[in-house]
């Protein structure tokens, strides 16, 4: 079992920035692929983001790419999402979970909101 617990989001203004972090228990975190996922209001959870149990390879859905950036540190069992030029339509809660996820790991998300 490993638990995820997300911070740093907040109300940011669109072409300002972001930076995510998620903590994780577990003494198996450096062995899984990380992601960051969202959920918008009324839609469904979509994926954001990927790295690799090294972080040499990384993979971002086409809305955030360029924009956004994964990274993550096993000794401190963290990954890490940068928002640069966010959006209005970023806003949402943010979560962190391995990937592909495990259904029962999610944590309660935080918030992102972009506006002016």
């Amino acid at each position: 079992q490993v638990q995820f617990v997300e911070s740093g989001g907040g109300l940011v203004q669109p072409g300002g920035s972001l930076r995510l972090s998620c903590a994780a228990s577990g003494r198996t975190f450096s062995s899984y692929y990380m992601g960051w996922f969202r959920q918008a209001p009324g839609k469904e959870r979509e994926f954001v983001a990927a790295i690799s149990w090294s972080g040499g390879s990384k993979y971002y859905a086409d809305s955030v790419k360029g924009r956004f950036t994964i990274s993550r540190n096993n000794a401190e069992n963290s990954v890490y999402l940068q928002m640069n030029s966010p959006k209005p339509e970023d806003t949402a809660v943010y979560y962190c979970n391995k990937h592909p996820p495990e259904n029962t790991w999610w944590g309660q998300g935080t918030q992102v909101t972009v506006s002016s």
